[in-house]
């Protein structure tokens, strides 16, 4: 973000799962289980180069060991243009996340309000494709959990404006547990499109568990709003 630019999305996220992949991969039912994710993210610019980030969360669900509603987690950090020019950038990310109740976008279980840490490397590139704007994005992201096993992510996204106020966006979530003794695996995809609509926006999407392992394959849809300020 610039110096004195913001941005705010309220998203809602609703997923739920009846199927699992098991230690080797394979697909099988498990008990029923859902998740839902209401949360407020927003970044600002302190200068050109460095961004406060922060995001906030209310969740509730089930699976077949617990129940849980109130707050999730409370992120907070700080991003870095370490280059930036007309078409790319690349910047780092340092924060600290303190859980709540539950854990959002499927990524684990529901925490007991430990702290983690992540370091976060984003780069991203944008150009003209058949006279529409089109981006791609590539972050690569090592989380330091307490009470739960540390976690690599892998997030690619890919946009595409076939008009100024149309955004169709691409996205893949990658990742992986240091579980004992199986390593936990996923890999969802995000499928949306965005309208934007002068300094606010609405986003539909859906989301999808495509493989992994010691999972649940959970789906469901992603609404949000943005508000540039």
């Amino acid at each position: 973000m610039r110096d004195g630019e913001g941005l705010a999305i309220l998203k809602y996220e609703g997923q739920k799962a009846d199927r699992g992949l098991d230690p080797d991969g394979v697909e099988v039912p498990i008990d029923p289980r859902r998740d839902e994710t209401l949360s407020i993210y927003t970044e600002y610019g302190l200068t050109d180069r460095l961004t406060l980030q922060t995001k906030a969360a209310l969740t509730r669900g089930h699976d077949n060991f617990v129940d849980y509603e109130g707050r999730g987690p409370i992120e907070l950090g700080l991003r870095y243009a370490l280059l930036h020019t007309d078409r790319s950038a690349v910047s780092l990310y340092l924060g600290t996340t303190k859980d709540g109740v539950g854990r959002n976008a499927g990524y684990a279980a529901p925490g007991q309000g430990d702290t983690d840490l992540e370091a976060r490397l984003l780069a991203g590139t944008s150009r003209q494709w058949r006279g529409a704007q089109g981006f791609a994005e590539l972050q690569v992201a090592r989380l330091k959990r307490s009470g739960l096993a540390d976690e690599t992510r892998i997030d690619v996204t890919a946009g595409l404006r076939p008009t100024p106020r149309w955004l169709l966006m691409v996205q893949a979530y990658t990742g992986q547990a240091d579980s004992q003794p199986v390593q936990s695996r996923w890999r969802k995809r995000e499928i949306s499109v965005t309208r934007d609509l002068g300094a606010w926006s609405l986003q539909a999407g859906w989301r999808r568990t495509l493989s992994g392992r010691e999972t649940p394959v959970d789906h469901g849809p992603v609404v949000a709003v943005w508000r540039r300020f």
